[in-house]
């Protein structure tokens, strides 16, 4: 005998939204001081992400349906769910925060004609942005956080307004954390920052010159290995893209910079003194010194060639030695 009639109707976009919207209003502080009302609340939480996980991603069996997934995300835009995805993550389990990060990425490519429907609601909503920044405070949402901030940061006008908060003088303070995953994953959504967008990265390094590179000196004379080496390797990277150059430029005329650089020349580790010697070059090739900066030169020339010779030696060797092993 066929039971099919009991068969319960297919959930539309409006119910999962509700149903989403309710569990998670339901995670006010009087529930989460009772421990098992909290449990309960989370669980319900995690179905209604699992729903909504399957129609935006899929259920490994069938393809999403691209009218319920733009559906969903103007229904997530219309009820103000977005700024509880937001809030409440801090409290969510393991599971449900790795199914917001893989809903929150497909809900922001959701596109009517040529809007971003959530990336427009994040526009109207700046300060999720910064929330999701103070969250590298928390161990254990930071990744979380982390992972949605970089696939803000994909979208110019969200990266834009990140670049010019206050928040963003944070991340010199994150990316020096003792939590070694927290800090790498920090550093990740700050190299993306000044990377992404090359115009709007211009803009801010030209507004904020002396700020952005006070602070940056602290990272590149960190007493962290993998901060100075990181660092020094996005220094590079952009201050080497040509809507950079004018900042380039500027950067080189400083002896403070000069003596940083021929610091980290001098560093304990190869990686970090080639990475330097990228950037040595730059001041080297310099036709417009300063009268201050060509004299510093000629203190420092001598244990420049001198570091040359000792570098470029221990090359050879290693290339004899490579030599010798394969034969």
């Amino acid at each position: 005998m066929s039971f099919s009639f009991f068969k319960a109707r297919p959930k539309t976009p409006q119910d999962v939204v509700r149903a989403t919207k309710d569990s998670l209003s339901a995670l006010d502080t009087a529930t989460i001081v009772e421990v098992k009302a909290l449990e309960k609340a989370l669980e319900e939480v995690g179905r209604n992400f699992s729903t909504l996980r399957s129609m935006l991603c899929g259920d490994g069996e069938s393809e999403p349906n691209t009218d319920q997934t733009l559906q969903l995300a103007l229904e997530l835009c219309k009820e103000d769910v977005i700024p509880l995805l937001v809030h409440k993550l801090h409290v969510f389990g393991w599971q449900a925060r790795k199914d917001l990060v893989l809903c929150w990425s497909v809900l922001l490519k959701q596109q009517v004609d040529d809007k971003y429907c959530c990336v427009e609601y994040i526009e109207n909503h700046l300060e999720l942005l910064d929330f999701l920044i103070v969250c590298y405070d928390n161990k254990d949402a930071a990744l979380t956080c982390g992972n949605m901030l970089r696939e803000c940061i994909k979208f110019r006008t969200l990266a834009k307004y990140i670049l010019e908060s206050t928040t963003f003088e944070l991340f010199f303070k994150y990316i020096e954390l003792p939590n070694f995953d927290v800090a790498s994953d920090a550093f990740s959504t700050f190299k993306d920052l000044l990377t992404k967008h090359c115009q709007e990265v211009a803009e801010y390094l030209t507004s904020h010159y002396n700020e952005f590179f006070d602070m940056y000196e602290k990272l590149l004379t960190s007493e962290n290995y993998v901060t100075r080496r990181q660092s020094l390797k996005l220094l590079t990277d952009f201050l080497l893209e040509p809507p950079n150059s004018h900042i380039m430029k500027q950067y080189i005329l400083e002896i403070r910079y000069l003596k940083v650089i021929m610091t980290l020349l001098k560093d304990s580790s190869k990686n970090i003194q080639l990475s330097a010697f990228h950037i040595f070059k730059v001041f080297v090739a310099n036709p417009n010194k300063t009268h201050i900066l060509n004299l510093s030169w000629q203190r420092i020339a001598r244990s420049w060639w001198i570091f040359c010779a000792v570098f470029l030696l221990e090359k050879v060797l290693k290339m004899n030695n490579l030599k010798k092993r394969k034969k």
